[in-house]
């Protein structure tokens, strides 16, 4: 049977369920595809906390609605830097990732044209959640490469550790379980 650990999320009540992730640690799921209301109270007061930037910028999969949201409440562009290249890509931008979500190493990349997009811009950089921070730092690379500048790092969640960093914004800590 299914265990589940509540919690408020931008002032909504959600279920989230608890997932493996080795013999001694579970995490909370925190999935924003299909919860529309989560997505759209997130992305506001994710803006109200955000420092002034030019363009959003969150990596495939789970960040695009967040991202998307961002995007069009504030007005802005945003780019998806994608798991793998697609046939229309060109000038291609990649970087290596290691996540606590996923098993292997994956690489992130960025279209030629959408790297420009990124050039002398401030870039927000967004996730659905911070944990080991790799993924953000995979993002920062790309934005580096690409010639913006990082003007903040956010997410709806921050779990275990990451809720002690400085360097980010966030709405809700989200823990982590460990096992006996």
């Amino acid at each position: 049977m299914a265990e589940y650990y509540q919690m408020n999320i931008a002032g909504l009540d959600r279920k989230l369920k608890k997932c493996p992730i080795s013999e001694k640690l579970d995490i909370a799921a925190f999935i924003m595809f299909s919860d529309v209301e989560v997505t759209v109270k997130s992305a506001e007061l994710l803006l109200a906390k955000a420092p002034k930037f030019d363009v959003l910028l969150t990596a495939e999969s789970k960040g695009i609605p967040l991202a998307y949201e961002m995007a069009r409440q504030s007005g802005k562009t945003y780019v998806v830097a994608r798991k793998s290249v697609k046939l229309y890509m060109s000038d291609v931008v990649s970087v290596n990732v290691k996540s606590i979500t996923t098993q292997n190493e994956q690489v992130l990349h960025l279209d030629g044209e959408k790297a420009e997009l990124l050039k002398d811009k401030k870039v927000l950089v967004v996730d659905d959640v911070i944990s080991t921070g790799e993924s953000l730092k995979a993002l920062e690379y790309l934005v580096e490469k690409a010639g913006g500048t990082v003007a903040g790092k956010a997410a709806v969640l921050a779990e275990g550790d990451a809720a002690d960093r400085t360097d980010i914004i966030y709405l809700e800590q989200l823990p982590l379980f460990f096992k006996d």
